[in-house]
């Protein structure tokens, strides 16, 4: 079966769009606790949506305690990975012990209310929290990075800039990467696409998700070489592939909700493009996996 082909993108769209894109670029410059604040908020809002798609399904997750626990993870996060040496060997310390005290504080709250939770609303308020809450932490710990040797070729340039580093370029490169990944699968796979990737979201196909991938790597390549990186070509591919793999993993773990709960979109709170969860679907398993490669190839990088 073919793909109905995809109407044409309106003005409304794109200009949501474009101003969306351009709230990202000044918060990711500006870096720190900003950053933290307005990620803090994006996350708020897309667990709104998520809790309202678990409640069309009947499921009664601690919404209250896990919007506040999500936060706390965030700002945690940001002062293990973003102060000075005083103090960050604690933070350090209370960013990891947040994830499972986090989980316990929602079983507990669960279970001691007067309708004890069911197995569906503590699995639906454990993934909320690892979802939209700990995924999201390694934006934080990407924008934080600070090593010069992870872009060697542009460490002088980014010595000129107040609160330019390292970590905002490669957060910049991943952001591109999946926007790489959503304009090749548009654009190859409503010119060659025949056959549907999965019955989860029936507009992907196939030949769409390999053209994002084999932009995500083409762009990654590129970046790898332009930051001057050993064997920059390889490692740059390799993280575009990571980058398009794990965001068509997160565009269909959010299909997947919204078919199960039996809506078009998330929500309605940015015009022509649904709800926040419909936006940032693929920024969410990213960001985790794209950290990891980087840092565990950091010897091979310098």
């Amino acid at each position: 079966m073919i793909p109905a082909p995809r109407t044409r993108t309106s003005p409304q769209r794109l200009l949501s769009g474009y101003a969306a894109g351009g709230f990202g670029l000044l918060v990711v410059g500006l870096g720190g606790w900003w950053f933290t604040a307005a990620l803090g908020v994006m996350v708020h809002l897309g667990l709104l949506e998520y809790f309202r798609l678990a409640q069309f399904k009947g499921i009664r997750p601690a919404s209250k305690t896990t919007l506040v626990l999500v936060q706390l993870l965030l700002i945690t996060t940001q002062w293990a990975h973003g102060g000075d040496a005083v103090g960050v060997g604690l933070a350090a310390d209370l960013a990891e012990a947040v994830l499972p005290i986090s989980g316990a504080l929602i079983c507990g709250w669960l279970l001691l209310q007067p309708l004890t939770g069911s197995i569906a609303d503590i699995a639906a308020s454990i993934f909320a929290l690892f979802y939209l809450g700990f995924l999201p932490s390694y934006w934080i710990r990407l924008r934080d990075l600070t090593d010069p040797a992870l872009a060697p070729r542009l460490a002088g340039w980014l010595g000129h800039w107040p609160g330019a580093s390292s970590g905002m370029v490669l957060m910049l490169m991943a952001c591109l990467l999946i926007v790489a990944t959503d304009i090749g699968s548009y654009v190859l796979g409503r010119r060659y696409g025949r056959r549907p990737l999965s019955p989860i979201s029936p507009g992907k196909t196939l030949e769409g998700a390999l053209g994002g991938l084999g932009c995500a790597v083409l762009l990654g390549a590129g970046f790898g070489l332009l930051l001057g990186w050993n064997w920059g070509w390889a490692v740059g591919g390799l993280l575009g592939a990571v980058v398009a793999v794990f965001a068509l993993v997160g565009d269909l773990t959010e299909s997947m909700m919204k078919r199960d709960a039996g809506v078009k979109d998330s929500g309605d709170l940015l015009p022509g493009h649904g709800g926040i969860l419909d936006r940032i679907d693929s920024y969410l398993f990213t960001p985790a996996a794209f950290y990891t490669v980087v840092t565990l190839l950091a010897p091979l990088l310098r």
